[in-house]
């Protein structure tokens, strides 16, 4: 069982005034977490496991040639994965898999504008790894921030130009 007692103790002050860690500005707001990425050798072979063993539905199988990805969209209800396979060997995929392996590579998150997020960030101070937003999957601007800036996990921010975020047909 955790202590929180202890566990503030341990904190810095700077965290403990008020129990609330430093915040940026939240604006503009991150709306949902629009999918969770998992990086997979093929999507061949890892498809069936997440199918037809896990019952997940397949929405899509997309490339997507500015990432250097061939992505496959499944869904769990109302829950988007998406497994990544890298379609060249520069892709940044390709390293990643090399260092740790298939598995969780970003947490995605629904933007409404991509563009001022990216730069509300940045002015913040928080590593991106674009500029300006790249094209994603199914007309989605996409960027990513650096996984420094939240301990180690990459996060994408996705703007999807479709309602609901999960219904792209």
């Amino acid at each position: 069982m955790l202590r929180l007692g202890r566990a503030f103790a341990s904190m810095p002050a700077r965290l403990t005034k008020n129990h609330e860690p430093p915040r940026m500005s939240s604006e503009p707001p991150i709306e949902a977490l629009h999918h969770i990425g998992i990086a997979v050798r093929s999507i061949a072979e890892a498809l069936p496991r997440w199918t037809e063993g896990f019952g997940l539905v397949l929405q899509s199988l997309d490339d997507v040639p500015d990432e250097k990805v061939r992505v496959a969209v499944l869904m769990a209800g109302t829950t988007r994965i998406e497994l990544i396979e890298p379609m060249s060997p520069d892709s940044p995929v390709v390293a990643f898999l090399d260092k740790r392996g298939p598995g969780i590579h970003h947490l995605a998150f629904k933007v409404a504008d991509c563009q001022r997020k990216l730069d509300a960030l940045a002015a913040a101070g928080a590593p991106t790894l674009n500029k300006v937003p790249n094209r994603g999957a199914h007309g989605c601007k996409v960027a990513f921030v650096h996984p420094k800036h939240l301990g180690g996990v990459l996060a994408e921010l996705v703007e999807d130009p479709h309602h609901e975020g999960h219904d792209h047909e």
